[in-house]
């Protein structure tokens, strides 16, 4: 009888750490670095989970024994951890981050330079561009506009008491093509920043072969919400929003 009653024993000392090991926990993180400590990126690759640092390095983020938690941000190293039963237990983790070191090459002065701005500019050998205050003819000073922005200006402005080129450019759907034309151009644009900011961060939550990438990415790019999106410059919400529709992505692959 004893002996039944220390294996039941074991049994439920089993299952009861079972539940601790596999149970997911709140952790308070706190990071410490040389300089920026905000809007550092944490991700629990194992669960799949993503955050930031507050101004203060802190962070929350679910996770259980043996998730890997990666830290990452420009300026830094990045760092790995795995989640120990003592941290879970503790509910919270220091995190010290390293530089991120740039060698630059060898710098070679030639003309030394006195501490005179003005001398020092003249005696440098650098030359300013020419603008059109220097030929004294009006320009514009606003945000360049592309070719195809240009293109639409053209099409959609005209002179006269009734300006021809506006309608006949209306009419023949040049003026239609040309607003799409600028529409895929921004989709392009914000599609590549979108790429070299999150693709590398977004598959390491959830991988996707290196081959589908730029198919996922335009039809990402497809959904009208995705050039608003782009433009609010929300990390968080973006990558939120890359999760889904990596998620209705794969579907559609396996439904093919």
């Amino acid at each position: 009888m004893i002996r039944i009653k220390k294996f039941v024993f074991l049994i439920l000392c089993f299952i009861q750490f079972g539940v601790t090991f596999s149970q997911s926990t709140e952790i308070l993180g706190k990071v410490t670095a040389s300089s920026d400590i905000d809007r550092i990126h944490v991700i629990n690759k194992t669960a799949h989970k993503f955050t930031i640092t507050n101004d203060n390095g802190e962070f929350l983020i679910s996770a259980s024994v043996n998730d890997t938690i990666l830290i990452s941000a420009i300026q830094y190293k990045p760092l790995e951890m795995v989640m120990t039963t003592q941290i879970i237990q503790s509910k919270f983790v220091a995190i010290d981050l390293t530089d991120k070191i740039t060698e630059l090459d060898e710098v070679v002065v030639g003309k030394i330079l006195t501490g005179d701005l003005l001398s020092d500019i003249e005696n440098s050998e650098v030359k300013r561009e020419l603008n059109f205050y220097d030929l004294g003819i009006p320009g514009y000073t606003g945000k360049q506009k592309t070719q195809s922005e240009r293109r639409l200006h053209e099409a959609t402005s005209g002179g006269g008491l009734v300006p021809l080129t506006p309608i006949l450019n209306w009419l023949s759907g040049r003026t239609k093509k040309l607003k799409g034309q600028i529409v895929r151009e921004n989709n392009d644009n914000a599609m590549r920043e979108v790429m070299s900011d999150l693709s590398e961060m977004l598959f390491d939550i959830d991988n996707l072969e290196e081959s589908k990438r730029v198919e996922f990415f335009y039809f990402v790019t497809d959904d009208p919400n995705f050039l608003p999106l782009s433009k609010l410059d929300n990390d968080i919400k973006m990558l939120e929003f890359l999760q889904q529709k990596l998620k209705e992505f794969k579907s559609q692959i396996e439904d093919d």
